[in-house]
């Protein structure tokens, strides 16, 4: 089976899937699976483009709404995560996951899904300390405060996934782990981004909540997009003997202490992509063994999870913590037999994702022109059918229900004490202790970010297709591998002459191991093969990373203020845009 992933898709669907198709063409594979790790853009009208956090001059309606409409289907079965820059009174819909048009299917605030008998795991927003522990109090219309907040992770979603036992093969999040840089070529990265330099020798880019699902899950893959660069990394785990065989090697580590020779090794692959544009490293395509019938289901355990732990639910600003060890009331949630049982029960034994696709709001009509954003107001929430017709067979809480007063609170769970334990997750407390004295994750990577500024994008235009970009394909040269003992940087073609670049690269996939990964390059390409050294090869300059949604506390501000003045003295290049309306030939500074 092949699965394409994407990085951030930013609305360019058609791109993506021109893209996939092209390479099919070429090398005579089918994609099976296309996954999209954030920035999707799921913008159905107008009303939603205001429901995202973005300058309106960078609102644009881009592809997704003819998905939407029935106008065009997507080609290949199509599953994203949520990121930062997305419709998100839409997504709100769809707390648990659902199809967001036809063969699209979010996953939902974090979920689990099964596609040909692999595990596909995702985690949507990204990690903002003072909202981590809130509840999805967030509704249409936003303000300027919850239109940011609403995309935030919550701990919730976190305590549920670490809650999963069992082997893991593919997960998603939209900003990366924290330190997984460190597993990579890391002096690399510093260079292209020169404005992760601090943070990265802090040991505080990335998301913390992230690093806590990747330590506990360890899954076969990982991938993640936001950053808007390709890196690669090789993360090993040690396993203990009681991390492998469950509960009664429990008893056994007792009497005989684990030691390196009852450890075992496992490995996770790492992969960041870039954003859609040209010549950028945004698609890879994986090939990995298929034991199952090509189809989506849910995940029993997962399922099982929600319905266990509904009754941690919250749609409240306030602080909610969730239970841990001394509390009067069940912490660890990871479901028996006989409680997976029961949900497949509930589901009537049948666990495919049904395809139930249904608009809950118009598509945007070309003929009305141009939207005037300024004008434009936000939509009343919506309840999606289904999510309701999920909720009612599990037996949960849809939070949008609650906030609209649609429903009385369920609380279908297991709970020993009907009032709260004071006693809280060890790892939440250092969560909170640590996000007033660390600058976390950049909470806005622009639309428009270009840390690349010597690289002029150009697009080649088919005399008998003006609209559209020509792709001009060509292998790239591949030095080093990554190995889980040496990890090895991927260095993509050398850059040439910009006067000969010609255009979007695709790069020669090598197809056969499970572990190779067909690379699709943004770098140039040319008849030469002349290299150039690494420094020529770097960027000379990168704009910082801009911070459109300041940290309000004490605290935060200081930290905050700290990294302003450390790196306010460079003076902020005009760049390029990068995210044009449709690839137009005349490019805009910004």
């Amino acid at each position: 089976m092949h699965i394409a992933v994407e990085g951030c898709s930013h609305g360019e669907l058609d791109t993506i899937y021109n893209v996939i198709q092209r390479l099919e063409q070429m090398h005579g594979f089918k994609v099976d699976l296309l996954l999209c790790c954030g920035d999707f853009q799921s913008v159905r009208n107008e009303q939603d483009l205001k429901c995202m956090a973005c300058p309106i001059k960078y609102m644009s309606m881009h592809d997704f709404y003819r998905y939407h409409s029935g106008e065009k289907k997507a080609p290949v079965l199509t599953i994203f995560i949520g990121g930062n820059h997305e419709a998100s009174n839409y997504l709100q819909e769809l707390p648990y996951g659902g199809w967001v048009a036809p063969n699209i299917y979010y996953m939902g605030y974090a979920g689990v899904v099964r596609y040909g008998g692999l595990r596909i795991g995702g985690l949507s927003g990204i990690y903002k300390g003072p909202d981590y522990l809130k509840g999805h109090y967030e509704k249409t219309p936003y303000s300027d405060d919850s239109i940011r907040s609403v995309y935030h992770v919550r701990n919730l979603e976190v305590f549920r996934l670490k809650q999963l036992s069992g082997d893991h093969d593919v997960f998603m999040s939209h900003d990366w782990p924290r330190g997984i840089y460190h597993h990579g070529p890391k002096e690399r990265l510093m260079r292209l981004k020169k404005h992760f330099r601090s943070e990265i020798e802090n040991n505080t880019l990335g998301s913390r909540a992230a690093e806590e699902v990747l330590k506990k899950l360890r899954p076969k893959y990982w991938f993640s997009g936001h950053l808007h660069v390709r890196f690669p990394a090789v993360l090993q785990h040690k396993v203990g003997l009681q991390q492998q065989c469950g509960r009664a090697a429990s008893i056994l580590s007792a009497v005989v202490p684990e030691d390196e020779n009852t450890q075992s090794i496992k490995v996770t692959k790492f992969l960041a992509l870039d954003k859609c544009l040209p010549r950028r490293d945004f698609l890879q395509v994986i090939e990995v063994p298929s034991t199952e019938p090509l189809e989506l289901s849910y995940d029993a355990e997962w399922l099982t999870i929600l319905r266990l732990t509904n009754h941690l639910l919250s749609v409240s600003d306030k602080t909610v913590y969730m239970p841990g060890p001394g509390s009067s009331e069940r912490y660890q949630f990871t479901p028996s037999q006989e409680e997976i049982a029961e949900t497949v029960q509930k589901m009537e034994g049948n666990m495919r994702i049904p395809l139930s696709f249904s608009p809950t709001a118009e598509s945007y009509q070309e003929a009305r022109g141009k939207p005037r954003m300024d004008l434009v107001q936000m939509p009343r929430p919506s309840v999606n059918p289904q999510s309701t017709l999920l909720c009612e067979r599990l037996g949960i809480d849809d939070p949008l229900s609650l906030l609209l007063g649609n429903k009385q609170r369920t609380l279908a769970s297991p709970r020993v004490s009907q009032v709260m334990s004071p006693t809280i997750n060890e790892s939440e407390l250092n969560i909170t202790m640590e996000t007033s004295k660390l600058s976390t994750n950049p909470d806005e990577v622009e639309l428009s970010d270009d840390e690349n500024p010597d690289i002029i994008m150009e697009m080649k235009f088919t005399p008998d297709s003006p609209s559209n970009p020509e792709y001009v394909l060509s292998p790239i040269r591949r030095e080093g591998t990554a190995t889980a003992d040496s990890p090895q940087p991927y260095t993509s073609s050398p850059l040439h002459n910009k006067e000969s670049r010609p255009g979007l690269v695709l790069s020669n996939p090598k197809i056969g191991e499970s572990s190779e990964m067909a690379k699709i390059s943004a770098c140039d390409s040319s008849s030469t093969t002349s290299s150039l050294s690494e420094s020529e090869c770097s960027p000379r300059r990168s704009p910082q990373a801009k911070r459109l949604n300041e940290e309000k506390e004490g605290a935060q501000m200081e930290a905050g203020s700290s990294s302003t003045s450390s790196s306010g003295s460079s003076k902020i290049k005009k760049l390029k845009r990068r995210n044009q309306a449709m690839y137009s030939s005349t490019e805009e500074e910004i």
